[in-house]
């Protein structure tokens, strides 16, 4: 008979001293502690006792000390604990977009463009004849050139419209992007982590759409038994709640955002892991995790229409893999016209990306 031999695992990546190194593994670990800069600490405490993770020349106390003297760590707490800086904060969400957004570099994801173009801000790879009322600054002489000679010859150069070969360009447009993300209590339900990989593309959009499209808006609602706009400065501290799911009240309130808002694209991201369970009636809730409660189903369907009939599309990033979930999904879709991603937690940050910069090209004529 077959069988398995297990071995102790030890990890290969961990620091082996150094601020760098060990500052790396303390923004990670702050993702995994709600931004608890104490438990992350005592969790690297525990690291190096198994691990050796700081060396005979800096130790754990130099480390601390680091932090504090480069504005990283607080430690006027009233209950003689650390807390992180709003510089921390950036640097966590410069770090979750670093991961993220190197590897759609890697991979070349993240630049897809719509079918059609015409003239904008942005080259994009494709070449047509020459149109009237096409700049001459979009004219790729090089490509038309070389058409003439074809065309014509070298002994008789000449060159006609016809010869002319145009680059094509997209047209960067505002957005305006609401991140919903489920905060249910299944989001951290059998030893799976879900809520963590969400924090990290929420604050890696944030600060792509900070530093990159800063004219772009991104508001971000979380939703449980009710749903409830956060700033992005509250997003490392994010943690999930013993809750039921509300989709319809996430959904309400991010059209309600969106309506205010004065730019032409208007988008919805939702990441969630199951079904809508929940509705608010009055001071009451309605509540039912058991198969797909048509009342609550059928709520958060016309409410998917409203979105649409406001021009407000919904990308779906449903992490779980649930037949009868994926079933919901695409009848959600359906209803509203807008996209779906059986995502895995671990490509779910490149998926979010790639959508959200071919969401905000339109190319015109």
């Amino acid at each position: 008979m077959r069988g398995y031999a297990f071995s102790q695992y030890i990890p290969s990546n961990l620091p082996k001293g150094g601020f760098e190194d060990l500052f790396k593994l303390f923004l990670e670990l702050l993702n995994y502690t709600a931004g608890d800069a104490n438990e992350a600490l005592d969790w690297m405490n525990e690291l190096d006792k198994q691990h050796n993770i700081t060396s005979k020349e800096y130790g754990m106390g130099d480390f601390i000390e680091d932090l504090k003297n480069k504005g990283y760590l607080s430690d006027n707490e009233p209950d003689g604990g650390f807390k992180i800086t709003a510089k921390a904060e950036q640097t966590i969400r410069q770090s979750a977009l670093e991961e993220i957004f190197g590897k759609l570099k890697k991979s070349g994801k993240g630049n897809h463009n719509a079918p059609q173009s015409g003239t904008g801000e942005e080259k994009n790879a494709d070449r047509r004849e020459y149109q009237f009322g096409d700049s001459s600054d979009q004219i790729d002489m090089t490509a038309s050139i070389q058409n003439a000679q074809i065309n014509h010859g070298i002994g008789d150069f000449m060159m006609t419209e016809r010869d002319l070969e145009v680059e094509e360009r997209d047209y960067k447009t505002l957005t305006s992007t609401v991140l919903m993300i489920d905060i249910s209590h299944s989001m951290i339900l059998y030893g799976e982590d879900r809520i963590t990989p969400a924090k990290k593309v929420a604050m890696a959009l944030a600060e792509l759409i900070r530093t990159k499209y800063p004219k772009d808006t991104l508001d971000i609602v979380v939703f449980g038994n009710d749903a409830w706009p956060i700033t992005i400065k509250d997003l490392p501290y994010l943690q999930v709640g013993p809750y039921h799911t509300n989709t319809y009240a996430g959904l309400e309130l991010a059209a309600d955002i969106l309506r205010r808002r004065k730019t032409h694209n208007k988008q919805i991201f939702m990441i969630t892991d199951g079904k809508p369970t929940c509705l608010k009636e009055g001071l009451k809730y309605y509540k039912n995790s058991i198969g797909l409660d048509k009342k609550v189903v059928n709520k958060t369907l016309t409410m998917a229409a409203q979105c649409k009939r406001l021009n407000i599309p919904i990308t779906t990033f449903m992490i779980a893999q649930d037949p009868y979930l994926q079933q919901f999904v695409r009848k959600f879709t359906e209803v509203n016209g807008g996209r779906a991603f059986y995502s895995s937690l671990k490509g779910l940050g490149e998926y979010i990306f790639e959508d959200y910069i071919k969401n905000r090209r339109k190319t015109v004529r």
